[in-house]
């Protein structure tokens, strides 16, 4: 297998284990090796951790640890919910900030779920008209929540809040501070065994998002070990669920983790309909800013 070009050691984010379970096993798997390439993995903060103790803010995704690193040269390639991309891949270039752009549909496809306390009166989706969910806001945990709820309500009585990590989330529902919780796992199982009620569930999508720096055959590189790596958690994911139950610090047994609700595929190409698809989605619900173009944010060097 021929050296990687133009990077030297691509550094590549590490967060949550339900957006990079792929990057952690084709690591630790040497599948990243076997296509020859030398990379650098940087963990940062996510709220899925139990030790994590940032508040992000509504209003500043780029202060946030991963943008923050990301601008500063930190890291060079990242993935988080398609949504969240779509935001920065656009609104990066408006403010000057490091260009990014969506260079793949990512390999996690992660389950969220809203979920009440044990003894909420609320059962259906509607009654939490006008009620406080907690979310991560303007990344999945948000804009899954929206997904979700607007089928049932109009969009200016789906009310979010931000509590804090899933943790926070889940105590602030227990203690009866907020109507419902937007998680992921290991926290939807952390729910279950703490007794609360799903109302529902869905899965949300990765992107992947790249600076100009890596070129194509690189990314090509990258996808096709976390590929390889899809495989081997599709056939059992057993092996890999300790790193959802470190997150929990020990709030979850391996027994206890639900992995039925983990679902993997192959990095794909990100196509222009999906763009569209996403994008209008996004400025429907005001969260990013209007006129941004396929061109402009998706680079498919990768595919080439």
């Amino acid at each position: 297998m021929s050296t990687q070009e133009t990077f030297a050691k691509p550094k590549v984010a590490i967060m949550n284990a339900v957006h990079d379970l792929p990057v952690l096993v084709a690591r630790d798997k040497g599948f990243f090796k076997d296509e020859g390439l030398d990379i650098e993995f940087v963990t940062t903060p996510g709220m899925a951790q139990v030790t994590t103790s940032h508040m992000v803010k509504f209003d500043s995704v780029f202060d946030r640890p991963l943008d923050s690193v990301y601008n500063d040269g930190g890291i060079d390639q990242y993935r988080m919910c398609e949504w969240g991309i779509m935001k920065r891949a656009v609104e990066a270039s408006c403010q000057g900030l490091r260009h990014r752009k969506i260079v793949a549909l990512g390999a996690s496809i992660s389950m969220f779920a809203v979920v009440v306390a044990r003894d909420s009166k609320y059962y259906e989706q509607e009654m939490l008209k006008d009620k406080e969910i907690a979310v991560t806001p303007n990344n999945g945990s948000e804009f899954t929540t929206l997904k979700m709820m607007e089928g049932f309500l109009e969009p200016q009585h789906v009310k979010r809040t931000n509590v804090g990590p899933m943790l926070k989330r889940l105590e602030a529902l227990r203690d009866g501070k907020i109507a419902a919780a937007s998680v992921m796992e290991p926290w939807i199982s952390v729910a279950q065994k703490w007794g609360m009620r799903i109302l529902i569930e869905s899965h949300s999508t990765r992107s992947e998002a790249a600076g100009d720096d890596l070129d194509g055959k690189t990314l090509a590189r990258m996808f096709r070990a976390q590929a390889r790596a899809v495989k081997e958690i599709e056939k059992d994911p057993t092996p890999y669920i300790h790193y959802f139950i470190n997150e929990t610090g020990g709030l979850l047994k391996p027994e206890e983790f639900h992995t039925w609700r983990l679902l993997h595929a192959p990095p794909q190409p990100y196509t222009r309909g999906r763009f569209e698809d996403t994008y209008n989605w996004t400025v429907k619900w005001n969260m990013t800013v209007p006129g941004a173009t396929y061109e402009n944010t998706v680079d498919n060097r990768a595919w080439e």
